[in-house]
């Protein structure tokens, strides 16, 4: 009995003492957040960025515009694609969307604009 006491009583206490703390742990576990959950969101901007590298590049292989206004628009570009993959990395949020939605039609405005100012240089 001895050894039941020395061995048994102080694993059971451990045991007992962390299924009263167990629940807590799960509760202040960090939740999913449903509106991060955004594969349509995720789907949507990464059609955006494709689409205006592709528009860029089309632009630049029609001579509509120049190489050098094609790099600077690309560089724009790419850095709507870091800034998508540093957002994406936990879901995209509301604001995280506009955000990019709003840099996504101001790389598709400046191209709008190179294209139609005729000079073959940025700007």
């Amino acid at each position: 009995m001895r050894k039941f006491t020395k061995l048994v009583a102080p694993a059971l206490v451990a045991v007992l003492g962390f299924s009263a703390i167990a629940p807590t742990i799960a509760e202040a576990a960090p939740r999913h957040e449903a509106a991060r959950y955004t594969p349509n969101r995720n789907a949507n901007i990464r059609a955006d960025i494709s689409g205006l590298r592709a528009q860029i590049d089309r632009a630049a292989a029609r001579r509509t515009i120049s190489q050098r206004e094609a790099t600077g628009l690309r560089r724009d570009a790419a850095d709507v694609q870091r800034l998508y993959s540093s957002y994406a990395r936990g879901g995209l949020s509301a604001q995280e969307t506009r955000t990019l939605q709003n840099r996504v039609n101001k790389v598709y405005t400046a191209l709008h604009m190179e294209r139609r100012d005729y000079d073959g240089r940025r700007g």
